[in-house]
């Protein structure tokens, strides 16, 4: 049982921002297409928070022309580059699903203001920053290392 701990412990996201139900957010989220690689962001409503430890998820929901899409993200994946919260919500429930049946204003959350928030807010988006340039630079170091190890060979 230590074993799985200790695995799932190594496996979780460093640097991990919280968020809350009913906060807006924008999930700076990496797409593989072939060889390339891309960061596409998605922003939405935070409808729900499940699980625990390494299999946590959240739902975002977000209106696209009119339609209602969500997306579920692992909390610890590797393509998530950061997390930015945008608004934070008042609400007092701990899932929205009721939400979906609403339309228009009605689909809206309570936004929380207040110096204090709006401080905590900067930052926690400043280190979600920071974190995710270190995680880019991490990356680019890598694949830098891989092309020139690519070239020696070639070389050879």
């Amino acid at each position: 049982m230590d074993l799985i701990k200790t695995i799932e412990e190594q496996q979780k996201r460093a640097g991990a921002q919280k968020f809350n139900v009913g906060d807006t957010v924008k999930v700076h989220f990496k797409i593989v297409e072939g060889k390339t690689e891309r960061i596409q962001i998605y922003e939405g409503i935070v409808l729900c928070i499940k699980n625990s430890g390494i299999g946590q998820t959240f739902t975002v929901r977000k209106n696209s022309y009119g339609v209602g899409v969500e997306r579920v993200f692992p909390m610890n994946s590797p393509r998530i580059m950061q997390v930015e919260i945008v608004h934070a919500g008042k609400v007092r429930r701990a899932k929205l699903y009721y939400l979906r049946d609403k339309v228009g204003k009605g689909a809206k959350v309570k936004e929380l203001v207040g110096g204090k928030i709006a401080q905590a807010l900067a930052a926690r988006n400043a280190a979600a920053a920071a974190n995710a340039a270190a995680k880019e630079e991490a990356v680019h170091a890598a694949a830098v290392a891989e092309h020139e190890a690519a070239k020696a060979a070639a070389k050879k």
